[in-house]
């Protein structure tokens, strides 16, 4: 019984150097941050990809719900549509930088997101180790977009439920 209060509980948040993952994602999809909307959106985004319209919810009473809802649905999708990728890099711009493990978080009570999934004030990115797959949300643009086929089956697929696709594969006219 005391082994089990005696051992460190897994984490699921490593801080990681911020500079070599940043590079690596503003290569592979060209970032240009901009709060103008001339310079939206910041990312190419891939033809794997669909990008999820925030506005409706980011003011009032909505917006708390929202954003668990948001994190809570993309953690389970991380867990169960990433089973191959037990860690993430997860970027906050000009902040920390980390790997994350989704299935600590998942098995974690009460867990505190190091960085939300929801765009919370700043661009936030959650991507496997290739960047083929994961989520990056616009905090001036209201948007979350989520890349990869896996993601957008599971991810992808509940967040069409109740929110407005802005743009798939980065064209506003296949919303």
């Amino acid at each position: 019984m005391s082994e089990r209060y005696d051992r460190e509980p897994e984490q699921a948040w490593f801080p990681v150097d911020y500079d070599a993952p940043w590079a690596a994602f503003e290569s592979r999809f060209g970032f240009r941050p901009s709060t103008i909307a001339d310079g939206w959106p910041a990312i190419r985004e891939p033809l794997a990809s669909v990008t999820f319209d925030l506005s409706d919810i980011s003011d009032g009473s909505e917006r708390g719900a929202a954003y668990d809802c948001i994190n809570a649905e993309a953690l389970r999708a991380f867990v169960c549509a990433l089973p191959n990728s037990p860690e993430l890099v997860v970027l906050d711009w000009q902040h920390q930088a980390y790997r994350f493990r989704p299935a600590v978080q998942a098995m974690t009570w009460q867990a505190e997101w190091a960085v939300p999934v929801y765009p919370d004030g700043d661009y936030y990115a959650f991507f496997t180790e290739d960047f083929g797959e994961g989520t990056f949300a616009h905090p001036w643009e209201q948007t979350l977009c989520v890349v990869g086929d896996r993601l957008m089956a599971s991810l992808g697929r509940t967040l069409a439920t109740w929110l407005p696709v802005k743009r798939r594969g980065g064209d506003p006219d296949l919303e």
